[in-house]
């Protein structure tokens, strides 16, 4: 439901996590659960549904937790054959991975900063040395002790205060997204006595060292309130120094890179508002950038006495405007970078002489550097038809030197120094791939398929050289297509126990994400939705149709709101696939949008429209996975839950495989897999995460006829 893109949750076992090692089996029926009681009802716009499985909502029902244990026992009995394809899939994923290694470490102040991982450790470790990286290391944060005693483990904010002695750090330990925000002295490594519950994601230091803002949510779930905290007072004595009512709005703490103001942003999914505070001057008032206006975004960037703001008003894909921080209302904003129709414009970030800006033409992120003395600009330039890149780790203010991480569908994640005066880069990591990885052996293409109504629909494309070129071959499609994200052409070196058994991969970038600009999202949303259905469709159309694979060669892949649309496509042309992956899907869209007690029910009435309103329950009605299963044949389908989910409830997909089951006519197997511990990103920790790709990997090459072993003549570690 929400724009995470997540793989699949492990439940093959009725073991506490709902888990089992690669290569054990759990016994289970040769037949699935049964699914049927008596129906719930609800009556909306007069219509007046029945919905046999709504009981499958009581997670505190002993009977609903055994019903998912059953089906996980029944997913682990249909799945058992291809215990030693996944034991192989995962020593393969597992025999690529560099287990010691390091990220490049970042510069701020006299410190250095960096994380490393240990072989046999699940989890990163924090660590810093000062004024040289000769010196001796000290580990600030080790995230395998944290996790001790945990099925899951996820560290969310981990924030330095401004003189490097404190560090706020905050934990979820069931998956629920619900952290625990505590502060360690890094001086004798000893936690404060207090611990904060119940915090969401940001966390900010004032320039005291002692005061730290941060984020609480409602019931709901939604980041709602900005708290203010001195470190050692009890969380009790807290004060609440802003709090947003209206459900639609999320709330998110920043810091500007110049270390002066402490940003809240208030967020709906169109419409913006930024509050500001000296951060010398915690006790101060926030002030306000710009009341919020329906539609009008905004987001804002300090420097010097000046806010560079991207705004869309009257600029459907962005502007960029400049105002005093003395005076920053709209009535004060000057133009910079007017609105142009083939470039969206989606951020920029200051520097001491610089701008960066970042935007998106023909498909492909751009980076621009503007030397603010002369105004002067150019565009770093990159050198493959496909690629995707980012800005890294760029705490200092005070420099002329921009890190980015650059990576394609055949080039493994490469972390750059670029010198913005100079307008050279030099490579400082590209990830290791263990086993002799030779990039010449692989290809990727750009290709484009035309939707119904004439759009050409990028796809990005990569396989073993020469295998494209030999008629139609197994192939693996993926989609998103929601929230204006992106799904971009990166690299996965677990994607290559796939190509090396003679699977292409492929990336359709359907209307609902900003891939083609801000327009291509606006199409792909709303009343607009089945575009994003409709594209997918033509892009497997295409591939079938130029020769690259056939729909008994097929299979395709989406989590989240990617399940919806795995699941939307499979009504609409069951025909056209041999076997669907569809991980936490968001597919009982009519229910969850009609409950607003739901977490991002009411958020998300701007991504997808309210129902309460007659065309939009109309519209919704008409993609919802769940209520438009019908009586046909389906694919073979493996469906992934996680109990805790707090963005699409475990029930969903519950929900949808019992009707599923209930109506296909077919043989074909459907398989529905809860992780019991976990939530909307499945396992925690590398090695579970590994597992649960071999899992669905392994189903993937069984369905596809595929279960023999990878071919390393491309260069890539099979063990």
């Amino acid at each position: 439901m929400d724009q995470a893109q997540v793989g699949g949750a492990d439940g093959t076992d009725a073991d506490e996590n709902g888990s089992v090692p690669p290569g054990e089996e759990a016994a289970g029926p040769a037949v699935p659960p049964l699914a049927t009681r008596k129906p719930y009802v609800h009556e909306n716009h007069g219509d007046r549904r029945k919905d046999a499985y709504y009981w499958l909502r009581d997670r505190e029902s002993s009977e609903v937790l055994d019903y998912l244990k059953a089906e996980n026992a029944y997913t682990g009995a249909r799945t058992a054959h291809t215990a030693t394809l996944r034991q192989e899939l995962y020593d393969e994923i597992l025999g690529r991975i560099q287990e010691d290694d390091s990220s490049v470490p970042s510069r701020l102040g006299d410190w250095w900063y960096y994380s490393r991982t240990e072989e046999g450790k699940a989890y990163a470790i924090h660590c810093r040395k000062h004024e040289s990286l000769e010196a001796e290391e000290e580990v600030i944060l080790d995230e395998n002790e944290l996790a001790e005693g945990h099925g899951y483990f996820s560290l969310g904010a981990l924030k330095l205060s401004p003189d490097h002695r404190t560090a706020a750090y905050a934990v979820d330990t069931d998956g629920s997204e619900d952290y625990t925000l505590r502060f360690r002295d890094l001086a004798t490594g000893d936690d404060s006595p207090e611990a904060i519950t119940g915090t969401a994601y940001s966390v900010v230091w004032a320039n005291d060292n002692r005061t730290v803002f941060y984020t609480v949510r409602d019931e709901a779930t939604r980041p709602y309130r900005c708290v203010r905290h001195t470190v050692g007072d009890d969380p009790a004595k807290d004060a609440v120094v802003m709090e947003e009512l209206d459900e639609r709005f999320w709330m998110g703490l920043t810091k500007t890179r110049s270390e002066r103001f402490i940003l809240v942003e208030l967020g709906s999914k169109i419409t913006d508002e930024v509050h500001f505070l000296d951060a010398d001057d915690p006790a101060g008032e926030f002030r306000m950038v710009r009341a919020r206006t329906q539609g009008i975004e905004y987001s804002v960037t300090h420097h010097g006495e000046s806010f560079y703001i991207v705004t869309n008003e009257d600029a459907v894909t962005f502007k960029m405007m400049i105002a005093p921080v003395a005076t920053p209302g709209p009535e004060h904003w000057e133009e910079l970078i007017g609105e142009r129709d083939d470039v969206t414009l989606q951020g920029v970030d200051a520097f001491r002489d610089h701008l960066v800006i970042y935007e998106r033409s023909e498909g492909l992120p751009q980076l621009r550097i503007r030397q603010l003395s002369t105004g002067d600009e150019h565009r770093i330039e990159f050198p493959e038809p496909t690629y995707s890149v980012w800005s890294g780790e760029n705490p200092e203010f005070n420099t002329s030197t921009l890190r980015i991480v650059y990576e394609s569908m055949v080039t493994p994640s490469s972390v750059f120094d670029y010198d913005m005066v100079g307008r050279g880069r030099t490579l400082k990591k590209r990830s290791p791939i263990k086993g002799g990885y030779e990039a010449d052996h692989y290809e990727t293409r750009r290709l484009w398929a035309t939707a119904p109504d004439g759009v050409k629909v990028p796809l990005s494309i990569v396989a073993r050289k020469g295998v494209l070129d030999h008629g139609p071959v197994p192939l693996m499609l993926y989609g998103y297509g929601s929230y204006g994200s992106n799904s971009e052409p990166g690299f996965r070196s677990s994607r290559l126990s796939l190509l090396d058994r003679g699977m292409a991969f492929v990336i359709a970038h359907v209307r609902g994400g900003s891939e083609m600009g801000r327009r291509w999202y606006e199409d792909g949303k709303f009343l607009h939705k089945s575009h994003t259905f409709e594209d997918f469709i033509a892009c497997a159309e295409h591939l079938v149709d130029e020769g690259f694979t056939r729909p008994d060669r097929l299979a395709i892949r989406g989590g989240s709101a990617g399940g919806l649309l795995m699941g939307a496509v499979m009504n609409l042309r069951p025909d056209l696939f041999r076997c669907v992956v569809a991980h936490v899907p968001f597919v009982d869209v009519v229910t969850t949008m009609l409950d607003e007690s739901i977490p991002l029910t009411v958020v998300e009435y701007e991504e997808w429209g309210n129902p309460n309103e007659l065309e939009f329950y109309q519209a919704m009605k008409s993609y919802s996975p769940y209520d438009n299963v019908r009586e046909q044949d389906y694919p073979h389908t493996l469906v992934t839950a996680g109990l805790n989910d707090p963005r699409v409830q475990y029930w969903e997909p519950a929900k949808w495989t019992a009707r599923l089951r209930a109506r296909k006519t077919d043989d074909n197997d459907l398989l529905l897999k809860t992780h019991m511990g976990a939530g909307h990103g499945g396992a925690s920790g590398r090695y579970g995460q590994i597992e649960e790709l071999a899992f669905e990997f392994g189903f993937v090459l069984d369905k596809l006829g595929l279960a023999g072993e990878a071919d390393a003549g491309g260069g890539s570690a099979t063990r």
